[in-house]
């Protein structure tokens, strides 16, 4: 099984956003040194809690600073953008860092409201056409001529390059085959709702058709991990992603509190019963019952690669997650 990393580069208490970004690099960099095969940034607008606004810009950072991991987005949200500035953007990543860049794409806003007619310039939002829209750039990227009127007047510059990887995000299983019919790797965020089924992946890969971009299906499963030397460690570590999650689900946008703060902070029955809840999309443990839940997870399923999320709060926790899932998994 693969191992790779999604970062939101999250903006913990008492941290900037400059701090995050930072932090991201170092990330990337221990990445590579432990043996990940991809990282990707996702894309958060209209938030103090996350500094992933231009997941394509830090990409090209991420690239620059490393040689061998791979680097993309996961993902680019597809509505904010023309297919045309999709295509030259990616392109121009793989020019710089051909074979490694990944192009990665999501259906969803990645903000509020506000944030979406702000993107979009007051402008009401085209919702129902990102599949033509990813059609559109990846025939770009491909240097070919779009079938569509508006854009098939132009080209999407530079050309000839190594053409990226493409992939399709998703959480519900809506565009698994989607992802299978345009020979594109297939994402899946099961730290989003825990809705993971073998029937997706199944489908997914049922209808893939190969394609440029990928020979064979591939798919990656996106989970939100805290793990430590000890299982007790991970409980105290993992509280304030717990309490962050319990705060989304009642309508407050909270900073990411101390395990200090977060493990003196008053619950109610209830409060507790969702945290353990939650737990099916928040795996929590010591690296080995981590590892152990992983490889359990990719026989039942049948995917490649386990990518990572964590978000402890002190960064030098957060980085030895990844090195204790290496250690375990790699």
């Amino acid at each position: 099984m693969r191992l790779s990393i999604l970062d939101q580069a999250p903006i913990t208490k008492g941290n900037k956003a400059v701090d995050a970004l930072k932090k991201a690099e170092e990330l990337a960099i221990l990445g590579e040194e432990l043996g990940y095969y991809r990282m990707w940034m996702a894309e958060h607008h209209g938030t103090n809690g996350f500094a992933s606004s231009a997941p394509e810009v830090i990409a090209a950072h991420l690239a620059a600073k490393t040689s061998k991991i791979r680097i993309g987005t996961g993902g680019v949200m597809m509505m904010h953008y023309s297919p045309l500035k999709l295509a030259e953007v990616f392109k121009t990543l793989s020019a710089f860092s051909p074979g490694r860049i990944d192009f990665g794409v999501g259906r969803a806003p990645g903000g509020d409201q506000r944030s979406i007619y702000a993107l979009s310039e007051g402008r009401q939002p085209l919702l129902h056409n990102m599949y033509e829209k990813f059609d559109t750039a990846l025939q770009f990227i491909n240097d070919e001529v779009p079938i569509d009127d508006l854009y098939n007047q132009t080209i999407a510059t530079p050309s000839q390059v190594v053409l990226p990887k493409a992939w399709l995000l998703g959480s519900t299983g809506n565009s698994a085959i989607q992802a299978g019919i345009r020979g594109v790797g297939y994402s899946f965020a099961q730290f989003f709702n825990g809705e993971l089924s073998k029937q997706i992946l199944d489908a997914y890969k049922k209808n893939f058709q190969p394609s440029v971009f990928m020979e064979k299906p591939e798919i990656n499963v996106s989970y939100m991990v805290t793990t430590a030397e000890t299982k007790e460690e991970a409980e105290f570590e993992a509280m304030p992603q717990d309490i962050w999650r319990l705060l989304f689900m009642k309508g407050r946008i909270a900073p990411i509190m101390t395990p200090e703060e977060a493990n003196e902070y008053p619950l109610t029955e209830m409060d507790r019963m969702t945290i353990k809840e939650n737990r099916k999309i928040h795996l929590v443990g010591d690296a080995k019952e981590i590892a152990t839940m992983l490889q359990k997870e990719q026989k039942q399923y049948g995917f490649d690669e386990a990518m990572i999320i964590s978000i402890p709060h002190s960064q030098e926790k957060r980085l030895n997650v990844y090195r204790l899932l290496a250690r375990e998994l790699l």
